[in-house]
């Protein structure tokens, strides 16, 4: 079903959905940029400090739903790579590797490229 012909508790769940999924990446990037929440800080000139930057600034925009569809697409690639170097060579089940969190957020990631920031989004205010 396309965005356009959703229902109304579609749209509620999507915008939903959008909004809790930013708000809990916008923590990876708080714990890694600032060590906020429990988190160790990293080295901002780093590649987890890129990491960092990604999550916090990423999940930020996608809670927002600004420029879903692009800041999407690079935050689910951020989480392949992070699965196939970080997770993948501890095993080759997520379960096992750890590696739930990088797969589904990749996985949540690509729905959104795919569905944009719907009804309830600053994408859909920007563009009206």
């Amino acid at each position: 079903m396309s965005p356009t012909m959703q229902t109304a508790p579609q749209k509620w769940t999507y915008a939903a959905f959008r909004i809790v999924t930013g708000f809990l990446f916008w923590q990876h990037g708080a714990q890694k940029l600032f060590g906020w929440l429990g988190g160790d800080q990293v080295e901002l000139a780093s590649l987890m400090g890129l990491a960092g930057i990604l999550e916090f600034v990423g999940g930020l925009m996608i809670g927002l739903g600004l420029y879903t569809r692009f800041v999407a697409f690079v935050v689910s690639g951020e989480m392949a790579v992070a699965y196939f170097m970080a997770h993948l060579p501890r095993g080759l089940w997520p379960i096992q590797n750890g590696g739930e969190a990088a797969a589904f957020y990749c996985f949540a990631f690509l729905l959104m490229v795919a569905m944009g920031g719907g009804s309830f989004s600053l994408d859909r205010k920007l563009r009206a």
